[in-house]
């Protein structure tokens, strides 16, 4: 495997073994020189490294970021980037704590430099998901995609198996709901949408023709198991789902019809297999 080095018309992307060394300089090219550093509480300790390369340009560190990036989280990381006065953000984490970094970024209009330590690819994207009120509201805009991005690979190589798996399906779909929506959401447009699903097909294993017989192989394959039942929705909570899902058209190959909806989140729940029929 070989470092890399790639600068975007909007970012930079640095690669390899042992880069974190290099955030001095990467700092540098920010004209960052008072840092916060974001991380979740369970990665503290690797914030805390940050800091000791960085020496003093690391003036504050917020432990944090949590899943679903609340607004109310990130309006007290916010708080303590002013009082630090600093001129620029350093996350270092998954997806939770590059999402928390984007929403400090986008309301402050500090530089970001992302150190992802999964495999969930939210740094490479100008999309911010945010909680509040119970609902996730997400939104795109350029000024969000993170401005460098530091890939040390010895940061991955300490990662649980099972963290890797749901890190790396994130990849493709996101966020931990949306590793149980995938082949649902592939289901109900799967009429709707022949060439994607065709395509997808051709990269999936056991598929024979039917991408969502691939996608159900592919996470057998990989041992998912998670339902939204585990993640403890109600059963209550299938129909709501569906209401508010009707209640926010989005741009979708096939028309959001309710019952449909309400199947696909149902079987999500209960654990069962995607169909390429509802």
């Amino acid at each position: 495997m070989n470092n890399f080095e790639y600068v975007g018309a909007a970012y930079r992307v640095v690669f390899g073994t042992g880069t974190l060394q290099e955030l001095p300089s990467a700092l540098q090219k920010m004209n960052a020189k008072a840092v916060i550093i974001l991380s979740t509480p369970e990665q503290a300790h690797v914030a805390e490294r940050v800091k000791g390369i960085i020496g003093t340009a690391g003036v504050a560190i917020f432990s944090e970021a949590t899943m679903h990036t609340p607004t109310h989280i990130t309006e007290k990381a916010v708080s303590v980037a002013r009082r630090h006065d600093v001129d620029g953000i350093v996350s270092v984490g998954g997806g939770s704590t590059v999402g928390l970094g984007k929403a400090v970024s986008i309301r402050t209009g500090l530089p970001h430099l992302c150190i992802p330590t999964t495999y969930a690819g939210s740094e490479m994207t100008p999309i911010l998901g945010e909680t509040e009120d119970r609902r996730k509201v997400t939104r795109r805009d350029p000024k969000i995609l993170p401005t460098s991005v530091l890939y040390d690979v010895d940061l991955f190589k300490t990662l649980p198996v099972g963290l890797t798996v749901y890190s790396g399906i994130n990849a493709i779909a996101h966020a931990e709901t949306h590793v149980i929506m995938l082949p649902h959401a592939m289901s109900y447009n799967y009429s709707a949408a022949p060439q994607a699903m065709a395509k997808l097909a051709s990269a999936l294993p056991e598929a024979d023709g039917d991408a969502v017989k691939g996608i159900n192989a592919l996470y057998r394959q990989l041992g998912i198991t998670i339902t939204l039942k585990g993640l403890n929705m109600p059963e209550s909570g299938i129909d709501e789902a569906a209401d508010i899902a009707v209640s926010n058209p989005y741009k979708n190959p096939r028309l959001l019809e309710r019952d449909a909806i309400r199947e696909v989140i149902r079987r999500a729940w209960a654990g069962e297999d995607a169909v390429s029929n509802v």
